[in-house]
């Protein structure tokens, strides 16, 4: 029997998740923790990612110890610490900054289908990976990454093109990415063996 549901994602112990929902078969890593996220269908975290405040595109592979979305700190007040948004942890007549709270959710990171971002890497809030993107271990994003291209560095830089910028766009236009779980069975030879052009032109039509 297949390991991953189509109805329930498979998530491993000690994972912390908090108003976050999933595709069909996601897959959650040990100790991972997830605010405001959504995964689309087929993405997985490793072990111990953090992902708040997110949108997770179909078949993302996220590997172990990344961070999207990481949550910021007010750096224009006097102080930086949790004590002036998370008030009520200190003091009992105290409330927690709503507002603070509301305009860190608000700053989405948006994470393509198709995309890869390897161990320890970082994602800003805000930044968009386009589909087929990879970010190399331990890069760190602040800007948005275009399709099929790969990042690395901190902070990131374009390092190279995954697929040339034709094939990329046809790859697009295929959008084999909302192909049905049975077409995707049928296929999966084909997905194994033709290199990205000859998969295209297989299946274009």
């Amino acid at each position: 029997m297949a390991r991953l549901s189509p109805t329930q994602p498979f998530i491993h112990p000690a994972c912390t998740i908090t108003e976050s929902t999933f595709g069909a078969y996601v897959e959650i890593g040990k100790g991972s923790r997830l605010a405001h996220a959504h995964f689309g269908d087929y993405a997985y975290c490793d072990r111990y990612a953090d992902i708040a405040n997110a949108r997770i595109g179909k078949f993302a592979n996220i590997a172990a110890f990344s961070r999207i979305g990481a949550t910021d700190h007010p750096l224009h007040t006097a102080a930086c610490h949790h004590f002036l948004y998370r008030s009520n942890d200190y003091w009992d007549d105290a409330a927690n900054d709503g507002a603070f709270f509301a305009q860190r959710k608000s700053r989405v990171a948006h994470i393509g289908h198709d995309t890869w971002i390897g161990a320890g890497a970082m994602i800003k809030p805000e930044v968009t990976l386009g589909h087929g993107a990879v970010v190399a271990a331990g890069a760190v994003v602040t800007k948005d990454v275009d399709p099929y291209t790969i990042v690395a560095g901190t902070p990131a830089k374009p390092l190279r093109l995954r697929q040339p910028r034709k094939v990329a766009d046809r790859l697009i236009a295929l959008a084999w990415w909302d192909w049905s779980h049975e077409a995707l069975r049928t296929t999966l030879e084909d997905f194994r063996t033709l290199k990205a052009e000859a998969f295209l032109e297989k299946y274009e039509s």
